[in-house]
């Protein structure tokens, strides 16, 4: 899956919802998924990790979504990619 496609799929999902809650609200859920991360890394299940990875992902992406970011562009300016 291409980066740009995974923004859309999430815009498509989760963008209205994310806009009623609004940037801080959806910045507060992505900083407790990052908390959920840190947990399953001190734990050492991969599976664990690779669930609460993909959420901080997700909602980094909402993020974006919300602030008008283009992510995949953002990487090439920042990467080089």
């Amino acid at each position: 899956m291409e980066v740009r496609e995974l923004q859309n799929r999430l815009r498509e999902m989760y963008f209205e919802k994310d806009k009623e809650r609004g940037i801080f609200g959806t910045f507060t859920w992505f900083t407790e998924e990052v908390g959920e991360l840190a947990e399953a890394l001190l734990q050492g299940k991969r599976g664990s990790i690779e669930e609460e990875l993909a959420d901080v992902i997700a909602w980094a992406i909402s993020i974006a979504n919300l602030t008008g970011i283009d992510v995949e562009e953002a990487l090439k300016k920042k990467y080089g990619l």
